[in-house]
């Protein structure tokens, strides 16, 4: 082979490669390949070619391309509140979904979506602004033709008509609806139903009668319930009372025989008791006696002491005035020298006549003295003897008398026993009673309260449903007037007050139905407040007359234990009674002396005029000092002497003689004296 054909192969070789090169960037560059993902449309030279899973040759100048996106796009669409779709039962619903949508894979379809879409198939969010107006037309379409009931119970259905509906939609754009999903579905709030809007006012309507509906239901259910639970509770107090009253009753029985018991034992204890004082009486009365008899020695041995050293005292300060006397009537002759010749006669007899009167003053003293302890000690004796006496009757009469109070405790105690059963029982079956009552009136009052309730209930919601309604039929009214307004003025405003006059009427029905609801409750809490007035009038009859019985046992019991007391002391004899007396006015004898000399309280004053030695004055005035005159003239002021006197005589006091009356002031103030002076040398041996 020559050097020019090898040249010449190679040349061409050379060329062929170029060739290959230049042919694969020209395809490169010009030739377009469709992928699974995105399809295209070439127009121009040649016409409208579709490329699905293929490529095509694309001029720069000749051919324009337009991609188609064949993947499955997501299309949310959400409508809620004032957008919300509304069901063919004028209900809002908030409605949430999502639109599956994708190119069909068919040229005609390609071409369709190239067309009527262009590029907007590649950008999902363009893509939605587009279609979205199809879809929730579809959803507002489907959901006016079914209730809300009906979208939740068969949400299947309503995907499939939804879908059927924007299937023929997309189906212009070259679009199949792969899928339909409802995310979300619920009713729309009620503060987003506008009144005045004709299908949110007769949803609204719909709504609050269903809810009112079921809260009537629910209110029904809870009442029934608490009623069973309370009926249970009254069954289960009535067991409880049933069950106090028995262990009432027990305990009851048993306070009984623990009383008697105690009865038994006080009444051993208080003879016992008896007993022993009576011992202790006759002892101290012994005592008392030999004591008496020591004092009335001791007491005659200081009164002749007394007496003796009384008359010394008297004779020495007689000797001294005496003395005195003349020393002074010698001192007045000196000084009064002309004077003593008119007095001396005068002066002379008036101190004869002193000294004689001072002598027998001390002489009748003495033998008063001597008289007065003599009687002193006869009436101790008397008293002595009287005392013992009437101790003896008042320890028995004290024993008659424990023995009935004895005797009238036991009857007290029986009695009180009686009375407290029959109280506590009374008072058990009273407090049962009311309790019974009182658990009855409560269940009539809830079932009243329950009916009241659920009358009101009803009522309020007639009235808010005929409310409501007249709302809506208000609004209709003011809308057809508004619309008709510019045809006819005057029929505008006729329609307005028959409106007006309508509104007023169901007003008033509404308000005579609060006024039945307003009466029907009064009137049961009035039962209620009469039926609990009756229980309480029953409760203090039941009290009264358990306190009137027990007021009967014990008026009965103090009768017995008066006749008792009476019996002890008819079986006194007539001097015990005596001296039962006589003890009781010896006790009231210093009111009695008191009362007496009362009237004295009235003497402003007393003046002592003592002249001896006038005509008049002689006989047994001597004897009387004129302590002893004045008393006699303040007691001769008492109105009941006789009365006074009369009594005091039946204890053995001597009190008709004013005179006798001083001796026994004088006897008291002498006692008194001796005692003092008794106390002082004993305190003195003390020191």
């Amino acid at each position: 082979m020559s050097s020019g054909l090898i040249g010449a192969i190679i040349l061409w070789l050379i060329v062929a490669v170029i060739g290959i090169a230049v042919i694969v960037y020209l395809l490169n560059w010009l030739y377009h390949r469709s992928t699974k993902e995105v399809s295209f449309v070439r127009t121009g030279f040649g016409g409208e070619t579709v490329v699905i899973n293929g490529g095509a040759l694309v001029l720069p100048i000749v051919h324009e391309v337009t991609p188609v996106n064949m993947n499955v796009l997501r299309i949310p669409v959400a409508r809620g509140r004032e957008q919300a779709v509304i069901t063919r039962d004028r209900m809002r619903v908030d409605i949430e979904a999502e639109f599956f949508v994708r190119v069909a894979q068919q040229p005609e379809a390609v071409a369709a979506a190239a067309a009527t879409l262009g590029r907007r198939t590649m950008d999902a969010e363009r893509l939605a602004d587009l279609l979205s107006g199809k879809f929730v037309g579809a959803l507002r379409s489907v959901a006016a033709e079914m209730t809300l009931d009906e979208m939740h119970e068969k949400r299947g259905d309503y995907v499939s008509a939804v879908e059927a509906r924007a299937a023929d939609a997309l189906a212009r754009n070259g679009l199949e609806l792969e899928s339909v999903a409802i995310t979300d579905l619920d009713q729309t709030d009620l503060e987003f139903f506008n009144p005045a809007n004709r299908f949110d006012a007769e949803g609204l309507t719909q709504l609050i009668e269903a809810i009112e509906i079921r809260r009537k239901a629910r209110n029904d259910i809870e009442q029934s319930s608490m009623v069973a639970i309370r009926s249970r509770n009254l069954e289960a107090e009535k067991e409880t009372l049933n069950l106090e009253r028995e262990s009432e009753s027990a305990r009851l029985a048993q306070e009984r025989e623990i009383e008697a018991l105690r009865a038994a034992q006080r009444t051993g204890i208080v003879r016992d008791q008896v007993e022993r004082e009576a011992e202790a009486a006759h002892a101290r009365i012994t005592t008392e006696q030999e004591t008496r008899e020591l004092e009335i020695t001791r007491r005659r041995s200081l009164e002749a002491a007394e007496i003796r050293a009384q008359q010394e005292i008297e004779q020495s300060r007689i000797a001294q005035e005496l003395a005195l006397e003349k020393a002074r009537i010698e001192r007045e002759k000196v000084l009064r020298h002309a004077q003593i010749a008119q007095r001396h006669a005068s002066e002379t007899a008036e101190i004869s006549a002193g000294e004689d009167v001072e002598r027998a003053r001390i002489v009748s003293e003495r033998q008063l003295r001597e008289a007065r302890i003599v009687a002193e000690e006869e009436t101790e004796v008397r008293e002595a003897a009287r005392g013992q006496q009437v101790e003896a009757a008042r320890i028995a009469a004290q024993q008659a008398v424990e023995s009935a109070r004895v005797a009238q405790e036991q009857v007290l105690s029986k009695a009180r026993i009686e009375r407290d059963r029959l109280q506590r029982s009374q008072q058990i079956a009273q407090r049962q009673s009311i309790d019974e009552a009182e658990i009855s009136a409560r269940e009539e009052v809830e079932r009243a309260r329950i009916a009241s309730e659920r009358g009101l209930n009803e009522a309020r919601i007639l009235q808010e449903r005929d409310l409501k309604r007249l709302e809506i039929e208000r609004s209709q009214a003011l809308e057809l007037a508004e619309l008709e307004r510019q045809i006819a003025l005057l029929e505008k405003q006729i329609e307005e007050a028959d409106a007006r006059a309508a509104s007023e009427a169901a007003r008033a029905k509404a308000v005579v139905a609060a006024e039945k609801v307003t009466t029907l409750r009064e009137t049961e809490v009035a039962e209620r407040l009469a039926a609990i007035d009756r229980l309480l009038a029953t409760k203090n009859a039941d009290t009264a007359k358990t306190a009137a019985e027990a007021d009967r046992i014990t008026a009965a019991a103090a009768a017995e234990a008066q006749r008792l007391r009476n019996e002890a002391e008819n079986v006194l004899s007539a001097d015990a009674r005596a001296s039962l007396l006589r003890a009781k006015l010896i006790d009231r004898l210093e009111g009695i002396v008191r009362e007496s000399v009362k009237p004295m309280e009235k003497i402003e004053g007393i003046r002592i005029l003592h002249v001896d030695g006038l005509a008049g004055n002689g006989g047994g005035g001597g004897h009387r000092s004129p302590t002893d005159e004045v008393i006699e003239s303040a007691l001769r002021y008492r109105a009941q002497a006789p009365l006074i006197d009369e009594m005091m005589k039946e204890i053995g006091v001597e009190g008709s003689s004013v005179a006798r009356m001083g001796d026994i002031f004088r006897s008291a103030r002498d006692a008194q004296s001796l005692a003092k002076e008794a106390e002082s040398k004993k305190s003195k041996k003390d020191d």
